[in-house]
């Protein structure tokens, strides 16, 4: 019995859904997929309109501790005002518009503190709710651009919790941004503390990539026409359920809280 335990722990896998809060939509199909057990944690974007919404659902579905901040940087009007004068990030119609190069290694001192306001207010937003984030990850990925993640993780330490590691497994990643991706995971884990060992799509358990035994799938769920979930990255059709329980068979489903 002890030794079935053990194996049971070592395999787990964290199902999050990205942009809980985008709109109302969204907010139910999130909560029918934590119901149905499909994902176990959620990411939340704080300067969407859905937001207060998606704060009452967690609160009133016992869902706090399964929700994370998803720092956005891409879409919509920011929470904070220094981040409005960095052309880098903001159009002169105050909304987020970012134009920075994936090869950009370093910020001036004035972008990284409008970056770090612009966190700490999402952040605290979510505070003022009474939801204080499990982890932190981004939308559209920005916290995988270099400068970017440095910030998140610093940030994330302080506040005491886990980073998502940029995407690691897949048959699409090339020998040179494995290496970039393998150099920015160890400074994401060195700044803010470890996390998962492997992270992934639902295309890429579709394909069949090899995985650890603690594994972070990224999702963004869609619903089917016959109640089943479908997701963004899938063929039109193919369940999330089915190939969640065909790929991940041993991996108990959890929350980043639960590490």
């Amino acid at each position: 019995m002890q030794q079935t335990l053990s194996v049971t722990r070592s395999q787990r896998v964290i199902v999050n859904a990205d942009d809980f809060g985008l709109d109302l939509d969204y907010n139910q199909l999130t909560l029918r997929a934590f119901k149905r057990g499909v994902i176990s944690s959620a990411t939340l974007m704080a300067n969407m309109p859905a937001f207060e919404d998606a704060c009452r659902l967690s609160h009133e579905h016992a869902l706090l501790g399964r929700i994370g901040l998803h720092f956005n940087l891409t879409y919509g009007a920011p929470l904070s005002s220094a981040i409005l004068a960095q052309a880098r990030f903001c159009n002169a119609q105050g909304q987020f518009d970012l134009k920075l190069p994936r090869s950009v290694l370093r910020l001036p001192l004035a972008a990284v503190d409008a970056v770090w306001q612009e966190l700490e207010a999402q952040w605290q937003r979510c505070i003022d709710r009474g939801l204080r984030p499990s982890h932190i990850d981004s939308h559209q990925h920005v916290h995988n651009l270099w400068p970017i993640a440095a910030i998140v993780a610093r940030f994330a330490a302080r506040q005491g919790v886990p980073v998502r590691l940029a995407r690691n497994v897949g048959g699409n990643i090339g020998p040179l941004k494995r290496v970039f991706k393998s150099a920015l995971n160890q400074r994401i884990r060195w700044l803010s503390g470890p996390g998962v060992s492997s992270v992934c799509t639902p295309k890429d358990l579709l394909e069949g990539v090899g995985l650890g035994s603690l594994v972070e799938v990224v999702a963004h769920p869609t619903q089917l026409a016959d109640g089943d979930f479908g997701d963004d990255y899938l063929p039109p059709g193919q369940s999330l359920e089915q190939l969640l329980n065909r790929a991940l068979p041993q991996h108990q489903r959890i929350a980043y809280s639960e590490l």
